[in-house]
């Protein structure tokens, strides 16, 4: 018996060049990573990038440095391929990469319209542990 080959065809996917003139970033910082998302204007995903993305792991995820780099080249790529042009930022979390990251992308030469903070705060908190008796 014969066996054919079967010829093995590459499927690329296309990514599609689309123009997107304004959209949303989405800083999301926590005390271990940061991960900036950015959005067209309906919330469609159209690029993101993360500390960890970057190579950074264990507690260098969490600096300034870190979150100052994945902010730049998640913004130069958009630039680059979306037309990104203008957008609004919405920031979440606490953690400390969160004006660097603002700063690194303002410094792209972005226009930044506006600045929301998202950050969850409690409005009356979790139930406190019972009174300790001795």
């Amino acid at each position: 018996m014969v066996k054919k080959r079967r010829e093995q065809k590459s499927r690329k996917t296309r990514r599609v060049k689309r123009n997107v003139p304004r959209g949303r970033v989405y800083i999301h910082t926590t005390f271990n990573n940061i991960i900036v998302t950015v959005t067209d204007p309906q919330g469609n995903v159209v690029r993101w990038s993360s500390a960890g993305k970057m190579g950074f792991k264990g507690t260098r995820k969490s600096t300034a440095f870190a979150a100052r780099l994945a902010a730049e080249k998640v913004m130069q790529e958009a630039m680059a391929t979306e037309g990104l042009q203008e957008v609004d930022l919405f920031v979440k979390g606490a953690g400390p990469g969160r004006e660097a990251s603002l700063r690194a992308i303002a410094g792209t030469g972005i226009r930044v319209r506006s600045i929301v903070d998202r950050t969850p705060i409690p409005h009356n908190g979790c139930r406190p542990s019972k009174k300790r008796r001795v």
